[in-house]
């Protein structure tokens, strides 16, 4: 056998399928993986001890919000390394509805403006996916695939207007859509509680969801409503799936704010029944009970019909904060009223740049020391930020996140929103804290399913053909790390704080972490996706 690259040799081998550890040597050569019996002595440039560690293909985020962290700057950097630092060698962006493509050259203005209050600045736009793609530099270190967002479809052709497509706007927009897909984008996302996704019918996404699936691509949406109507927004979701024949991923299954805590036992039952009767169906889930989105979401969504520029300048006008408290307590039909379902006590600001003394504190407490209404408050840091504040949302029990984190229909993801601030703890510890906290310390399900949530299952979702699996030719994706170790380190005061126990990553062949440093080494691409016929997700 002609020399290895890289070999790891004396550990024990969990392949992604599910099946139980295994004592094998994992070896690297040109970027594809050689599986080798244990202690196998093959001669290779570089031999790991991989004693008492597990080696697992590399782990895949399937929802993320990192569509804009190229660039060379010290904060875009650091936030890049959170997510390899705990294994996650692909990411999967494009999530909620937003993506930053593809937006036609004369409609750049509006949705950048959405773009910007999405992600922050810069807010790029692009034409294409292989222009979005291009743009991704040299600056990666892990891979990242990419969804179309139907909310920057509806801003590009529609705008934010509150009314349903027409006709031929539907059809501009499924052409939009199936250019991206067939350039390689990995599916379809809505977010059903943002503006402008909000005002789409659900004719309007059956017809989208058909494109996605003619591409043998999923639909992935953010639910209509998480909260009290969840489940007739997950009701809304299988009708069109199953309307469309797509693949249906929810994505970061929850049922939020105490009206619906103890949901998931009815969400999950429903998602077996859909899946019994045929639908491709799965959903993902982040282990925390705090969520993350943009403040500009917890307002009514007739605030920001008009773009995000007009918003700013509506708030300003004391007859619309007052409407805003009124619908706040009245709520607004088909809108998820986050604050009226919790109270703005729960609502603690994550990322304001111009604002930095209000990141880690709730919205209620800043009013407070102001003398002023919480809603005062938001809609003047708002107008302060253009847009740009990301809060958290304190509004999940921990036995639903523990009960759809068990189901045999979810795999994971981090939801992460990487901005400067305070941002989540997620995007620097959802992986190791299921491995540590809810594998080794809670013992909520076994080290082997978990990886395979990690692993195998989202590769099959998402159409990633040679990932996701310890077997000879796959791309050689790893993560090493130490069973009796690995936890996460990252806290709600210190969110990119690094796990504990990673003792290797590396993408392509090639170790971008070391013993938890980050090496120099930037293999990671944006990778096309080519699509898959439909399959029931599950072990091989």
């Amino acid at each position: 056998m002609a020399r290895l690259d890289l070999v790891f040799t004396g550990g024990d081998v969990l392949d992604g399928t599910g099946a139980p550890a295994r004592p094998a040597d994992v070896g690297v050569r040109e970027g594809r993986l050689v599986l080798l019996p244990p202690f196998s002595g093959t001669p290779a440039a570089a031999v790991v001890d991989a004693a008492g560690l597990v080696v697992t293909p590399g782990f895949l985020d399937v929802h993320t919000h990192s569509d804009l962290l190229a660039g060379d700057d010290e904060q875009r950097e650091v936030l890049r390394r959170a997510p390899l630092l705990q294994g996650v060698t692909t990411e999967i962006c494009g999530n909620c509805g937003i993506s930053p493509f593809p937006v036609p050259p004369e409609r750049g203005g509006p949705v950048r403006e959405l773009i910007a209050a999405t992600f922050g600045p810069p807010a790029a736009a692009y034409a294409s996916f292989p222009e979005f793609a291009a743009a991704q530099g040299a600056a990666r270190r892990n891979h990242l695939a990419a969804l179309v967002g139907h909310g920057t479809l509806r801003a590009a052709v529609v705008g934010f207007a509150q009314r349903r497509a027409t006709p031929e706007e539907t059809r501009r927009m499924c052409g939009l859509l199936d250019e991206a897909l067939a350039a390689g984008a990995a599916g379809l996302s809505t977010g059903l509680i943002y503006s402008p996704g909000v005002n789409a019918g659900t004719d309007e996404v059956i017809a989208l969801a058909r494109v996605a699936a003619a591409h043998g691509k999923p639909y992935v949406t953010h639910l209509r409503d998480e909260m009290s109507q969840v489940e007739s927004a997950l009701e809304e979701a299988i009708e069109i799936a199953g309307a469309a024949g797509s693949a249906l991923q929810v994505s970061h299954h929850k049922t939020a704010g105490r009206r619906a805590w103890g949901a998931t036992v009815r969400t999950l039952a429903r998602l077996d029944r859909a899946r019994a009767d045929g639908l491709d169906v799965a959903c993902d889930v982040y282990p925390y009970t705090a969520g993350s989105t943009a403040l500009l979401a917890m307002l009514p969504p007739w605030v920001i019909a008009d773009g995000v520029s007009a918003m700013l300048a509506a708030v300003a006008d004391p007859a619309v904060r007052d409407r805003i408290r009124a619908d706040l307590v009245g709520g607004v039909p088909g809108w998820e009223n986050t604050v009226g379902n919790g109270g703005w006590d729960l609502i603690r600001v994550a990322s304001a740049p111009n604002n930095p003394d209000a990141q880690g504190h709730t919205i209620a407490d800043l009013a407070a020391a102001r003398g002023a209404d919480p809603v005062d408050y938001a809609c003047d840091l708002l107008a302060a930020e253009r847009g740009d504040v990301t809060i958290l949302s304190h509004s999940m029990h921990e036995d639903d996140v523990r009960r759809v984190l068990a189901s045999p229909l979810t795999m994971l993801c981090s939801d992460g929103v990487p901005k400067g601030g305070r941002p989540h703890p997620r995007w620097a510890g959802s992986f190791a804290r299921v491995l540590g906290h809810y594998v080794r310390d809670v013992g909520l399900l076994p080290l082997a399913d978990a990886v395979h949530k990690m692993t195998a299952m989202p590769a099959r979702r998402f159409g990633l053909r040679d990932r996701g699996l310890l077997a000879d030719g796959y791309a050689a994706d790893l993560v090493v790390f130490d069973p009796q170790r690995v936890a996460d380190g990252a806290t709600y005061d210190d969110p990119l704080a690094p796990p504990r126990g990673v003792r290797c990553v590396v993408v392509g062949g090639r170790v971008v972490v070391d013993r938890g440093e980050v090496t120099d080494t930037r293999p990671g691409r944006v990778l096309a996706v080519t699509g898959r016929k439909p399959a029931v997700p599950g072990r091989r």
